[in-house]
């Protein structure tokens, strides 16, 4: 049975990110790059008890009327969902939500970014990946810009406990496929979720996603142009990492280095990598306008 709307992470970007040696990964690097040729651990149930085979079963025909019980067994089992929260009680009422709905698919918990790039790197195969923006090591905005670039095939919901018009749209600016605040009830969670995973977005109805600035518009779309690998170097810059440092962290030569370094002051529209600096720290904490003036 062909399954519509598969996702799959965006493999063609291995050749831009930067290999990190074992060694860095233990250190705990925010982004460690792909490690190749890790087994998968899909860790799909195969039985589905009648309750939750008959909610699989709803779900299935209002997408396609024509689908067979046993199509919708094989297509629940074959999702693959990560749920990234430091809230462990929050990702445990996450799991129940979505196993009511996709009974017997692959679900994995996460608590930082450096733990959902290391899940989504170990599967071939990601439907969907639920993440919190405050979690360790997002940094603002950071954290999704990376995870949209390096992973363009697995679509991010936003479940956040911010209900900030402008935070929702920025997330969507970015890339994000919707924005659920932690606040809703688990129907409306629900029907967020298949709304997504039919190939749609899902937002607060009651949120205006029109861009206030075209300023704000430009700078979003400027980040947007960053490859995964730009994203790393500029979150190191922000650090304080000399390009010798930025080197040896990414496994390459400065030159690569700096050209990367030229890029991204030609890519945000700045002269120095001062000014991206003040400006990628200003985008962590959400401040657009102080970023854009310059």
């Amino acid at each position: 049975m062909s399954r519509q709307g598969r996702h799959r992470p965006g493999s063609s970007l291995d050749a831009c990110v930067g290999r990190v040696d074992n060694a860095d990964a233990q250190r705990g690097r925010p982004f460690p790059g792909r490690r190749a040729g890790q087994p998968e651990d899909r860790g799909h149930g195969t039985r589905i008890g009648g309750r939750r085979l008959a909610a699989c079963v709803v779900q299935c025909r209002r997408r396609q009327p024509a689908w067979r019980e046993e199509d919708c067994v094989s297509e629940a089992t074959s999702y693959h969902f990560v749920i990234a929260d430091d809230h462990p009680l929050f990702r445990g009422a996450m799991r129940q939500t979505l196993e009511t709905v996709y009974p017997g698919a692959g679900i994995s918990e996460v608590g930082s970014l450096e733990e959902a790039v290391a899940d989504l790197d170990a599967h071939d195969e990601v439907d969907l990946l639920l993440l919190d923006l405050s979690m360790p090591g997002m940094r603002g905005f950071s954290g999704l810009m990376y995870l949209r670039a390096q992973y363009q095939g697995v679509p991010v919901v936003i479940v956040s406990a911010t209900e900030d018009v402008s935070t929702i749209r920025r997330c969507m600016e970015l890339g994000a496929s919707g924005f659920i605040p932690k606040s809703l009830g688990i129907e409306v969670i629900r029907d967020a979720v298949a709304s997504v995973m039919n190939g749609g977005t899902w937002t607060p109805p009651d949120v205006d996603l029109a861009s206030e600035s075209n300023e704000i518009a430009d700078m979003v779309q400027r980040l947007s142009s960053l490859t995964p690998q730009q994203v790393r170097v500029l979150m190191m810059l922000s650090e304080g990492l000399l390009n010798k440092q930025i080197a040896y962290e990414l496994s390459v030569s400065e030159a690569t280095v700096k050209a990367h370094v030229s890029a991204i002051l030609q890519k945000l529209g700045v002269e120095s990598r001062t000014q991206a600096v003040i400006a990628a720290s200003k985008i962590e904490q959400g401040q657009w306008h102080s970023a854009i003036a310059r």
